[in-house]
């Protein structure tokens, strides 16, 4: 029997569990329901079973896109933290003047809308009315052009962890934070120096807050589309409609009217994010036992 405590605890959990099942649970579900039809020319929607996902293992589209948002992971990914690892120790060094003023700065590109970064560097990026086409123009030379199709994704990059370093910084500076003072007074009475101290106390200790921040970055890296999708106006010719899985399922839906097969990549993907995620958690916490 349920008892009074029981349903105390449920009232406290159930507006919870119920926006969670709408929001979450009911959509996945559906999605898994309509990856198991498909849309006729005769016949209409028909069920198809696996028919769907044989498809998209077999699919070269599908793979140049998974392979694509790979090497985004395993390329910015580090640089985009290293970065923000570096600021986070700069500014908790206490070496810093106004430091108050350099954390906001370095965060406030978090608070931009993905859209109007993919614009602005967009327009940035121009060789014809942006910022390289005017350096081209007042010295007379020809830089590379960032939208072309061999530099799009490195912009894209550069997009990326312009939005993101901050955020990342924030989470570091926070395990800074945390540290007991009392180890710095310890390792300064032995006689250690700024660097000992960094890396025999500050970067073990950021171990912890270094796993969440990549993981927020793997998933992120595997939801890539905003940016993709805003530079396709001004470079159609980088921008493929399966330059990322996300894009992919995009068009498949709203420009293919693929939509069975569109819920089956968004399923594929969330699968693959999932356990790239979950094994670089087990790999980072069975490290730290």
């Amino acid at each position: 029997m349920l008892t009074r405590r029981t349903w105390i605890g449920w009232q406290f959990t159930g507006p919870f569990l119920a926006v969670f099942a709408l929001v979450f649970l009911a959509p996945i579900g559906y999605s898994a329901y309509l990856s198991l039809f498909r849309n006729r020319l005769v016949g209409g929607t028909v069920f198809v079973g696996l028919e769907n996902y044989t498809k998209a293992f077999t699919d070269p589209q599908f793979w140049e896109a998974v392979t694509r948002v790979g090497i985004f992971l395993v390329v910015q990914v580090p640089v985009m933290l290293f970065l923000a690892l570096l600021f986070a120790l700069a500014i908790d060094s206490g070496r810093l003047y106004g430091v108050a003023f350099f954390r906001i700065s370095i965060f406030l590109p978090y608070a931009v809308p993905a859209v109007v970064a993919a614009l602005m560097w967009g327009f940035m990026y121009g060789t014809r009315i942006g910022l390289v086409g005017n350096i081209n123009d007042a010295f007379g030379i020809t830089l590379p052009d960032p939208l072309a199709p061999d530099l799009i994704l490195t912009s894209i990059g550069n997009i990326v962890t312009w939005e993101f370093v901050g955020y990342n910084m924030i989470i570091l500076y926070s395990g800074l934070k945390v540290i007991d003072t009392a180890l710095y007074e310890a390792a300064a009475i032995d006689g250690a120096g700024q660097f000992r101290i960094v890396r025999a106390i500050k970067l073990p200790a950021l171990r912890g807050p270094l796993v969440v921040a990549t993981i927020f970055s793997i998933i992120g890296s595997f939801q890539l589309f905003n940016e993709p999708q805003i530079l396709d106006t001004l470079a159609p010719n980088s921008i493929t409609t399966y330059f990322t899985p996300n894009v992919y399922a995009y068009q498949l839906s709203f420009g293919g009217q693929q939509v069975n097969y569109s819920a089956t990549i968004a399923l594929l993907m969330g699968v693959v994010t999932m356990v790239v995620a979950y094994l670089f958690q087990h790999r980072s916490t069975k490290g730290m036992l």
